[in-house]
């Protein structure tokens, strides 16, 4: 990162840059960086490489203009706040889910120390989540828009809950971004995983909803969580909304290609 490039980051989030890396001014870029920048696995299904090296995360979401999975979303992030002035460490974690965890590598979150004495789980790539940063030493109920998240301790490491239900555990021993580039592959590759499986791209609203396209059917929700699911009929439709509802100029529709390897 130099400064031309954090400016033109802050610009995609339509954002100032801060005085101080405090946790005030975390909070309102994690906010940003969720209503900018969509959580999308497009590029696993349009055929292009998904490439963790800084230089391509950044390419990726300030020039192109597009989104990504957790890899993508949190290591672009953790640029951003480091060049701001913010102690970042990349994490670690393996998502709950109905067979038990999942792979090793299978998320990336920020460990981010601010300079007024915070520390804080900022994440922007777990799609529907909290929608400011947690605090990583609380361990009872913190409110959020997003719901009720608690972080518990795991045997050493950490589990973050919403609404009662664990979303996925987080090692406390820092990362480096190419620590995940195996975890990256398989979710890019494996007919297994769930992003090979389906197509999402989805952001938070300005008022606290979520506009949500999979495939063709777009789920638009409220800040009362009130949803409206409707099918879009043709592919101008579709590309109508990544254009109108994402920002993300597509030449053709994707669809799901399915895994790689099996």
């Amino acid at each position: 990162m130099n400064p031309t490039r954090t400016d033109a980051y802050l610009r995609r989030l339509g954002a100032e840059r801060p005085a101080r890396p405090t946790t005030e001014a975390l909070r309102d870029l994690h906010l940003r960086h969720l209503r900018a920048v969509p959580f999308e696995n497009l590029s696993i299904h349009l055929g292009e490489p998904v490439v963790l090296d800084e230089q391509a995360l950044l390419d990726k979401v300030v020039e192109a203009r597009r989104g990504g999975f957790c890899y993508e979303l949190n290591g672009a992030f953790g640029l951003l706040l480091a060049s701001l002035g913010y102690e970042v460490q990349l994490l670690a974690g393996r998502v709950h889910g109905d067979e038990g965890l999942g792979i090793p590598y299978d998320h990336l979150a920020l460990r981010v120390r601010t300079v007024d004495g915070g520390d804080l789980i900022a994440d922007v790539g777990f799609g529907a989540h909290s929608h400011l940063p947690l605090d990583f030493g609380e361990r009872g109920d913190q409110a959020d828009p997003g719901g009720t998240f608690r972080v518990v301790e795991a045997g050493g490491d950490l589990d973050v809950l919403r609404n009662g239900k664990p979303q996925y555990r987080l090692e406390t021993r820092p990362r480096t971004l190419p620590d995940f580039r195996a975890g990256a592959w398989w979710h890019s590759t494996s007919p297994e995983s769930h992003f090979t499986q389906s197509l999402v791209c989805s952001r938070i609203t300005e008022d606290g909803g979520r506009i949500t396209l999979s495939g063709r059917t777009l789920t638009t929700t409220d800040a009362e969580g009130r949803k409206e699911v409707r099918e879009l009929g043709t592919d101008a439709e579709v590309l109508a909304v990544y254009r109108d509802g994402f920002g993300i100029g597509l030449s053709e529709v994707p669809t799901v290609r399915g895994g790689q390897f099996g």
